[in-house]
């Protein structure tokens, strides 16, 4: 259960080496999380950042996890609700793809798709299930600003990722008075700080993201922008006339 001030007490990463949710994790952890799950493919890269956590005083355990294989997320996510509580499951993980090759390589797009879309879609039903089985719970989702509208230059991603937020926004609204919230965090391009190469326009890191992710989930939020002024940004590009959109240098 969140504690007095409405911290997660445990978490689900799912996604187990993303950098924002790593980042997320640390936060909370600083915050008085205790508990965290990091669900993802068995790698060196799952333990040392589970150990990290440790390290930071938390109880942390990994369990193998699969977009690709949504037939297993009822079985391996169950495992983990069954271990007790889950205040907050963040659906973390994804991939980009290379547009000009899986242009060329249907069975690459599709990857993704499956990858961003389907596995998203099986693992947040089966989280929002558990949580609304569990009386609480938040299930946050990360979208992406590029979702908001299909770009030449990186379509194939950019429509897995408008399912994911139709979905997630669908699926805010079937939990809502059941006490699950569903938070959609549609962030920009997402960069490591670092003093050497200049930050692009726009763009945040994933530290930032956490920050904002744990202000959402204070407020109740149903969806944050990273940065901010995105929202804006967004609703001017969504309405441009198509022919205008095309020549952007976006």
């Amino acid at each position: 259960m969140k504690d007095a001030f409405g911290t997660p007490q445990s978490l689900l990463i799912l996604g187990g080496t993303s950098e924002i949710g790593l980042a997320t994790a640390r936060r909370l952890i600083a915050r008085r999380a205790r508990t965290v799950w990091l669900a993802g493919r068995p790698s060196p890269a799952l333990d040392t950042a589970a150990d990290r956590l440790r390290a930071l005083g938390a109880d942390v355990r990994t369990v193998a996890f699969d977009a690709l294989d949504p037939g297993s997320h009822g079985e391996v996510l169950g495992k983990v609700f069954a271990e007790g509580d889950i205040d907050l499951a963040l659906l973390a993980f994804g991939v980009l793809g290379d547009q000009a090759h899986d242009e060329a390589d249907p069975l690459a797009a599709v990857r993704v798709a499956q990858t961003n879309y389907t596995g998203a879609v099986s693992a947040g039903l089966v989280c929002a299930g558990a949580m609304q089985t569990q009386g609480h719970g938040s299930l946050v989702v990360l979208s992406s600003v590029a979702g908001e509208r299909a770009r030449r230059a990186d379509f194939i991603y950019g429509s897995s990722k408008a399912g994911l937020d139709a979905f997630a926004q669908g699926l805010g609204d079937a939990m809502y008075g059941t006490g699950v919230q569903v938070m959609i965090v549609r962030p920009g391009l997402v960069e490591p700080r670092t003093a050497a190469a200049p930050r692009t326009p726009l763009a945040t890191t994933p530290e930032a993201v956490a920050t904002a992710i744990e202000l959402g989930l204070r407020r109740r939020s149903e969806t944050v922008w990273v940065p901010g002024a995105l929202r804006v940004v967004m609703a001017a590009v969504r309405h441009l006339p198509r022919p205008l959109f095309r020549r952007l240098p976006v």
